[in-house]
Formats: C-alpha cells, sequence, structure tokens
C-alpha cells in the first residue's frame, strides 16, 4: 500500500487540479455553446422545412451532438487550459513560489498527470461506449432532417459465411429487405458439396438471420450422384448467418458502435474476408490513442509555459495552439496512410512522435 500514501494529495495538487480541470471544462462549455448556436443559425431553415418537432432537435440532436463535439475538441483544449493556467501561474510568480519551497519541477508535474488521467478515463468511457449509442440516434437525425443521404442498396456483393460458405447478391435493396439473383455455395476441402440460388431472397428484420427464398433452386452435389430440389411457386425459409448490416455499410457507420462491438465486427467481418474494415479498425485503435494524448499534451503544455515569460502568455499559447493543431492535423494524416500499414502503427505514430517532443520540452524546462 505504500503507493497510495506516496499518492496523497496536498494542497497544492488540489489547487493545480480545480485550476487544470476548471479551466478545461470551462473552456470546452464555451467553444461548445458557440458552435451549438452558430449550428442552429445554420440548420434553422432545414428545421422549418423538415416538418421536425422541437423535442426532437433538442433531445436527439443537439444533446448527442454536445458529448460528440466535447469529445473531439478534448485534445485541443486539455492543450489550450495547461498553457493557459500554467502561463497564468508563472506571470503571477506562483510557480517560482513553488520552485523556491523546495518542489521540484517533477512533483509539480503530478496533480497535472493526475487531471489528465482523469480526462483521459472519462475520454474513453465517453469514445467506447456513451457516444456511440448518441451518434446513432443523432445520425439517424441528420439523415432524415439534413442530408437525407441513407444507404440503401448495394449491387455485386461477396462475402464468406463462415470457412466454407460463400453468399453473393446481385443486387440488394434495404427498403424491402429484399436480395435479388442470391447463390450460396458451400465447400467441404475447398470442394463444393452445395448450390443454392434463388431469384430473391428476403430478410426477416425480428429473427436474427431469417431469410426467405422465391423461386429457389438447390443442387447438392457428392461424387456418385447430384439431388437437385427446386420450386417456382412455394417459398423456402432458410438460416444463413448474414444480416443487412454486414453489406450495407453507412459513412460513419464505425462511429455508432460501441468498442466491444466494433471489436466484435471486425473480427467477424475478417473472418469473412470482407476489405471494408479499415475505418472500422482506424475508430477502434483511435479512441485509446486519443486517450493517452491527454498525458502526452499535458506535459508538453507544461513545460512549454511553465517559465515567466517577458511577453506574458501570447508566445506560449502561440507555440502551444501551433502544436495542438499540428496534432490533430498529424492525427488526421497518418490515419489516411492505415491503407499502406497496420492500422495500429497509423493511429499510433502521432503519440509516439509526440511523446519525444515531450521529453525533450520537458528536460529544457525550468527546474
Amino acid at each position: 500500500m505504500n503507493w497510495l500514501s506516496k499518492l496523497k494529495i496536498t494542497r497544492l495538487d488540489r489547487y493545480i487540479i480545480g485550476k487544470f480541470l476548471g479551466t478545461y471544462f470551462f473552456a470546452i462549455a464555451l467553444i461548445i455553446a458557440i458552435i451549438v448556436i452558430f449550428d442552429y443559425n445554420e440548420n434553422i431553415d432545414k428545421f422549418a422545412t423538415s416538418n421536425v418537432t422541437f423535442k426532437a432537435i433538442v433531445f436527439d440532436y443537439y444533446l448527442n451532438l454536445v458529448p460528440y463535439l466535447a469529445n473531439t475538441f478534448s485534445a485541443l483544449f486539455v492543450f489550450i487550459s495547461v498553457i493557459y493556467f500554467t502561463s497564468k501561474l508563472a506571470e503571477t510568480s506562483e510557480i517560482i513560489a513553488m520552485f523556491a519551497a523546495g518542489v521540484s519541477f517533477k512533483r509539480l508535474l503530478r496533480p497535472y498527470l493526475i487531471s489528465a488521467g482523469i480526462i483521459a478515463i472519462m475520454t474513453y468511457i465517453l469514445s467506447a461506449y456513451v457516444i456511440p449509442i448518441g451518434n446513432k440516434t443523432r445520425m439517424e437525425f441528420e439523415d432524415q432532417y439534413k442530408r437525407k443521404k441513407i444507404v440503401e442498396s448495394a449491387r455485386n456483393i461477396q462475402l464468406q459465411v463462415n470457412d466454407s460458405t460463400v453468399a453473393y447478391f446481385e443486387r440488394y435493396d434495404n427498403r424491402t429487405l429484399t436480395g435479388y439473383r442470391f447463390s450460396l455455395d458451400k465447400f467441404i476441402n475447398k470442394k463444393l458439396v452445395s448450390h443454392m440460388t434463388a431469384r430473391t431472397l428476403t430478410y426477416h428484420p425480428n429473427e436474427r438471420h431469417k431469410w426467405t427464398a422465391k423461386n429457389w433452386m438447390i443442387r447438392e452435389l457428392s461424387d456418385d450422384k447430384e439431388i437437385i430440389r427446386s420450386n417456382v411457386r412455394e417459398p423456402l425459409d432458410t438460416i444463413i448467418k448474414i444480416e443487412p448490416g454486414d453489406f450495407l455499410i453507412s459513412k460513419g457507420q464505425q462511429e455508432t458502435m460501441t468498442s466491444p462491438q466494433l471489436s466484435e465486427y471486425i473480427d467477424k467481418q475478417k473472418a469473412r474476408g470482407m476489405a471494408n474494415i479499415k475505418p472500422f479498425e482506424i475508430e477502434y485503435h483511435k479512441r485509446i490513442a486519443m486517450s493517452f494524448a491527454a498525458f502526452i499534451l499535458t506535459v508538453i503544455g507544461a513545460s512549454l509555459s511553465s517559465k515567466k515569460t517577458k511577453g506574458g502568455m501570447g508566445l506560449s499559447l502561440g507555440i502551444g495552439l501551433g502544436l495542438s493543431f499540428s496534432y490533430i492535423l498529424f492525427q488526421a494524416i497518418s490515419s489516411a496512410f492505415a491503407e499502406q500499414m497496420p492500422v495500429y502503427i497509423a493511429v499510433w505514430i502521432p503519440n509516439i512522435l509526440y511523446s519525444f517532443i515531450a521529453i525533450y520540452l520537458y528536460r529544457k524546462a525550468p527546474k
């Protein structure tokens, strides 16, 4: 239990934690309020012509938009908050007084890292479990009342149901839940043993994996014979372990899944040989990487702004804004290169690079 005694929170810790979190939450609340006001003014005409209720605007859209925005700007405002209040402390000579009292810079960083840990945990819980649920409602609202773009169909769909079964649709229409010119091939030891075709295949949304085939034919093949069953009049109910969501992928769909759902979806799609899972892998790893960014940006911000300068906080704030925006830009650019390298490496490159920057600035910080 020695580590607990070493982690004893002192008055200095409470003071810095209060300054850090207070500045962070105030800055986040301020920017979100401004964004919401501008967003409402921009979309008021669309809301008026779409006959959407005020309740839906507030509860389905804006109450789900606020945590999404807070999480999106979290890394930026961690940086800004640290630089702002630390520059204030340096300007009023409070940091000099702390050093004079025997507090080392390493010890001074402890409340900063505790605050960053609180923000990192909060950011991950929000991004992994809370925000995806709200995103689903928010994006449905946007599709219906703002963009009015919902993926309703797909063509030439081929996917692996399991290790030995491959399914194919020439076309699928989600409005009728019906696929056209469907085929299902089963293999044993790479040898075709069953071939099913159907003119149409309709999904039952209330019964998972249940489909109804019409105008169907099944050929069962063996070494010495072939059995053919078909019926153009009577439909055939069958269980096929695929769902429309496996191949109808909307833009931003990965943002509506919790992290456990993302992990399950990625594993399932990999087993099926699907090639369109990069955005889902990026989203899964980015949630973890962005949480760790709170620690890195906190060390950079504290190291930059703990020294009293003649020009006040302007220079520190300018450098900090430049670094924070460059981090966010680099995060977006590195994610774009995930096609050419393992996703987890692409997502973590900004954290690795800025960790070196944090170490360098920490060593250069006043002791």
